[in-house]
């Protein structure tokens, strides 16, 4: 499968100046022959979004992921947006379209530190659900944060993902004493080795927040097969099904996880009865 990472340089609660940034990288992706991309987080809105979420979110029906879906045609790809559930309240999320019906991924693990501050405007999500994408490859999204929740990545392996799409807004000012970048390295590298799951990691770069870029992407042994500068632009990777077998076998880490041990040790550490 040939896979890509967006990194574009959004504007703050610019829709369509996104919007345009997006239909550009998804045609150079097309003509790349690439079969899925993966914008960052919160790409089509920017990621300080404040004080006009309202206005900014949408249903995931809504007109701006059906022309995307319709530009990217048999190609999937992964756009953040603020969704408008059912229900009227908003979440961080990240949808995955083209080729069949949208998936929707609603961040789990919203920071309130640093200079976050996302639990004063997004409902937490709740689910990870690996989305099958042909015989081959079954895909977990985990937005930003997620993927610093040891359990969450753990879980997208233990429920057959095969590949993880991690859309990111890092800044450099984001979390004062803490080198973001040297950090996610490690992160990245630690996930994709220690699950034999390939990353494709997409983010932001510019803006006031300075967002530093270095989009990239891992094959399931944590090596980089390819990484972005901090400017507005598409890395391409192609990855192999076998790798992640192989990898998966030599360092059979999924293959030992003992859920039902976990299960028992967590209720224990809750003071539930046995």
């Amino acid at each position: 499968m040939k896979v890509a990472a967006a990194q574009i340089a959004c504007q703050a609660g610019d829709i369509q100046t996104n919007l345009a940034q997006h239909l550009a990288l998804i045609e150079q992706a097309r003509r790349a022959r690439v079969d899925l991309v993966v914008f960052p987080e919160l790409s089509l809105t920017g990621y300080q979004s404040d004080p006009d979420i309202a206005s900014l979110a949408r249903l995931a029906g809504c007109e701006e992921l059906r022309g995307l879906a319709e530009a990217a045609g048999p190609m999937r790809a992964s756009i953040g947006f603020i969704e408008r559930g059912e229900d009227g309240r908003v979440y961080n999320a990240q949808a995955l379209i083209g080729d069949g019906p949208t998936q929707v991924h609603r961040k789990i693990n919203l920071p309130s530190y640093g200079n976050l501050r996302e639990t004063r405007y997004y409902q937490r999500g709740s689910v990870i659900a690996p989305v099958r994408l042909d015989p081959d490859w079954r895909a977990a999204t985990l937005i930003c944060a997620d993927s610093w929740n040891p359990a969450l990545p753990w879980l997208a392996a233990l429920d057959g993902a095969t590949i993880l799409l991690l859309p990111i807004a890092s800044a450099l000012s984001a979390v004062e004493g803490f080198d973001n970048p040297a950090g996610w390295d490690l992160n990245l590298r630690h996930t994709a080795l220690t699950y034999g799951l390939p990353i494709v990691m997409a983010n932001h770069c510019g803006g006031n927040l300075d967002f530093w870029g270095g989009s990239r992407i891992l094959d399931a042994f944590g090596r980089e097969c390819a990484r972005a500068d901090a400017t507005t632009g598409l890395i391409v990777a192609d990855l192999s099904p076998p790798d992640g077998i192989t990898a998966r076998r030599r360092l059979p880490t999924m293959r030992d996880a003992n859920p039902h041990l976990v299960h028992r040790m967590l209720g224990r550490a809750l003071g539930e009865p046995e």
